[in-house]
């Protein structure tokens, strides 16, 4: 699955990719701050947060309506969403605001090597391998079987989840609006480790209605698909076939983009 694993600390390759790229920025400046410039030390704290809050904004421009639903997500960084463009565009009025040509070359120069270094990382570890189901059964809450490979001819939406994990529990009643809301792709909620009534309990406190609620008590589907955290959230076209892992709380924009992309391109 695109993800590093860190010791104990699990990151999605993407933010991972990011973070780098943010931390070669930083060092590089770091540098010309000791041997060429005290200025750029506080140049790129102000550039990098200010691009950061500019394409935040651009993001929550985009899908206004979704964060007028959700004030509370404005905060929520962990979930991802940000516009490139009005970062990239601050990041580049930060460059101006230095006086002199060598001044602004060298700043430039450092953001262009933080942005090849999170591409080149992203290209490096941000691959999907294209898995395909796995030909097994599994119980579901209803008391009944279901496998996953019958259900193909579809897109399908796999969530594994666990009550005890919180970004989980933030994600699902989300999810579980969507998955109502979308009758062209099947949500499946995989369930890892837990009994049968600690997770009815969980939906019945919290009032969510979920199909196909599996339960995977060994964590098979997180070993088949190689996912080293929780929540971890797959793609899968109607061919059967893995498209994109997303791992990491998952956004409703993002859920929203990638059921769209899945939807075309099994066109």
């Amino acid at each position: 699955m695109n993800a590093i694993s860190l010791g104990p600390l699990v990151l999605a390759a993407d933010r991972f990719a990011v973070i780098l790229g943010i931390f070669v920025f930083l060092v590089i400046t770091a540098i010309l701050a000791r041997k060429l410039d005290e200025r750029f030390s506080n140049w790129s704290w102000v550039t990098l947060l200010s691009g950061v809050i500019a394409a935040r904004a651009g993001h929550m421009i985009l899908y206004l309506d979704s964060f007028l639903d959700e004030p509370w997500r404005i905060l929520a960084f962990w979930q991802g969403g940000f516009a490139i463009i009005p970062g990239l565009v601050t990041v580049l009025l930060a460059i101006l605001l230095l006086k002199g040509l060598k001044l602004r070359l060298w700043a430039l120069l450092s953001i262009a090597i933080g942005l090849v270094a999170w591409n080149m990382t992203t290209h490096l570890v941000g691959g999907t391998r294209a898995v395909p189901l796995p030909q097994m059964q599994f119980a579901t809450l209803n008391d009944t079987t279901f496998s996953i490979e019958a259900a193909s001819g579809k897109p399908i939406v796999i969530n594994l989840w666990a009550t005890w994990c919180p970004p989980c529990r933030r994600e699902m009643p989300m999810m579980a609006d969507i998955a109502r809301s979308n009758s062209e792709v099947t949500f499946v909620f995989a369930n890892q480790g837990e009994g049968r009534q600690q997770i009815q309990s969980y939906l019945d406190d919290n009032n969510i209605k979920l199909d196909h609620v599996l339960l995977d008590g060994f964590g098979d589907l997180r070993r088949h698909y190689s996912a080293l955290g929780l929540p971890a959230t797959l793609f899968i076209g109607s061919d059967g076939v893995l498209r994109h892992a997303h791992l990491g709380e998952i956004s409703r924009e993002t859920l929203q983009a990638r059921i769209t992309a899945l939807q075309s391109s099994d066109e």
